[in-house]
């Protein structure tokens, strides 16, 4: 996680701190395989070299990135999650809690679908 303290001292809220390492280090526990990185000046995972998940903060909410066939491939928990959305994101409010189980759902999906991928997005 060394990778993204650099990112995190930056964040100058210290509730949207502590989330953000949270969610973060969750991924790290859960999906160890995955490597951290900083790629457009935002935290993400990646596997073999290809674009797993990344995250983004702003003042109301954590945003999750999945790439649109993540969010293709779940919306209708995505829906259901009550979450606001994009084609390409999913805001997490700093008021509510994380829905974990959709995010493992958002990921795991992703390394499944891009086992095979040579390239860092899909084509």
């Amino acid at each position: 996680m060394d990778v993204f303290e650099e990112y995190l001292a930056r964040i100058e809220n210290p509730e949207h701190k502590a989330r953000t390492e949270e969610v973060l280090s969750w991924v790290a526990q859960t999906f160890p395989k995955l490597a951290p990185k900083i790629g457009w000046n935002q935290p993400m995972f990646t596997d073999h070299d290809t674009y797993i998940i990344g995250f983004s903060i702003s003042k109301k909410h954590l945003a999750v990135a999945p790439e649109a066939a993540g969010m293709i491939h779940i919306a209708d928990e995505i829906k259901q999650s009550g979450y606001d959305h994009t084609s390409l994101l999913v805001r997490i409010p700093w008021n509510r809690p994380v829905d974990y189980e959709l995010l493992a759902k958002m990921i795991d999906f992703n390394i499944w679908d891009k086992a095979a991928c040579t390239t860092f997005w899909r084509k």
